[in-house]
């Protein structure tokens, strides 16, 4: 097979394959059970993290897909562990390259489901230039970033979702950098899917995951997820019925966007300014609640929506799908131009490139 036949994406005999496979699992109905590795789960114990793989192990026979299609990416971090749990292909990798490993992948073998799973710390910090361009670019890659607000892995230090004046091992005097809101970041990057849940949340996550999993091109999912060791509590004023049905906000496409207890809470846009302000809903302004567009050519509305969130206390949090729109996806455009060069000058041939069409030798 010549160097150009293998870089096919996918071949003709990949794509029978995948056909093939994809009958064998709905003669066989896959299980949350056939998605468990037989690998000892070592989080530490009451972790958010496990309720995350256990989402993802049970939404995952949804997509009908063979396991060997599926393909889980890891940088470095207490999440990046995940691949080892999960019975399907992986990789864990090296600390905030996942996105540009994942890229090699997705656009080489576009027959695969290609998962990153990556946290605050990994995603944010040394691969924050990584992220932003994967989200560019739009790449089919599926993006979960566990989000703790901590360096778990490490023991404790800050990280770039700590909120300023943050006490830890690195910040005994508290921290002094401002914190990224990751949604924010994406939708300044202009993904073309965004979406927040929380990991105690499991209906939320797993519908959350559903819509990601549906999406072409890349979907960033951030995930609250406690760190019950180094950062315990920290999503509190989110979970607490207490609290959370005046500080969380929950979007749904197509619907008033409105929260607090018995609804009592919308959001309206300035007719001066322009921008979004939480008041209290009263007949005469019921009509002029937002309606949550998720599919808003421009991401300015869902910014404006991520920026609602107190930066140090999370009050008035939205979660949901932020953004989800059709863009041009990277790894399908590739694909058209290698075929479309194929057909204009044929498969090529590696040995003929390297050597060139002008040749001399040299005598001694």
């Amino acid at each position: 097979m010549s160097s150009t036949e293998s870089a096919k994406t996918p071949s003709q005999a990949e794509q029978t394959k995948q056909v093939e496979q994809t009958k064998q699992v709905e003669q066989t109905k896959q299980t949350m059970k056939d998605f468990k590795s037989d690998q000892e789960v070592r989080w530490c114990p009451g972790c958010g993290d496990y309720a995350i793989l256990a989402a993802v192990q049970g939404f995952l026979p949804e997509l009908g897909l063979a396991r060997e299609n599926i393909v889980f990416v890891s940088g470095i971090g207490c999440s990046s562990r995940f691949p080892y749990y999960m019975n399907t292909y992986g990789m864990h990798s090296i600390h905030g390259r996942a996105p540009a490993i994942a890229t090699g992948l997705a656009t080489s073998r576009r027959d695969l489901s290609v998962w990153v799973i990556t946290g605050d710390g990994d995603a944010l910090s040394i691969g924050g230039n990584h992220l932003i361009h994967a989200l560019r670019r739009n790449v089919n890659l599926k993006i979960l970033l566990f989000n703790n607000r901590i360096y778990g892995l490490t023991k404790g230090q800050y990280s770039p979702t700590s909120e300023i004046g943050k006490i830890t091992k690195s910040t005994p005097m508290g921290s002094l950098d401002a914190p990224f809101n990751p949604v924010s970041l994406a939708l300044g990057a202009e993904a073309s899917f965004v979406a927040r849940t929380i990991d105690s949340d499991r209906k939320h996550l797993t519908s959350v995951l559903r819509e990601a999993a549906a999406h072409p091109g890349t979907a960033l999912v951030e995930i609250y997820q406690n760190c019950n060791i180094f950062n315990d509590g920290a999503f509190e004023i989110l979970k607490d019925r207490a609290t959370a049905d005046e500080a969380l906000i929950r979007l749904e496409h197509g619907q008033p966007i409105r929260f607090g207890t018995d609804h009592s809470k919308g959001i309206l846009r300035d007719p001066g300014s322009g921008d979004l302000r939480i008041v209290d809903v009263t007949p005469d302004n019921e009509a002029d609640i937002l309606i949550h567009n998720a599919h808003a050519p421009s991401p300015a509305t869902a910014f404006a929506l991520s920026r609602l969130a107190d930066p140090t206390t999370l009050h008035h949090t939205p979660i949901g799908v932020l953004r989800n729109v059709d863009r041009l996806v990277y790894d399908t455009a590739m694909a058209e131009q290698l075929d479309a060069a194929i057909e204009h000058n044929g498969e090529g041939d590696l040995t003929t490139l390297l050597t060139g069409t002008d040749t001399w030798t040299v005598v001694g």
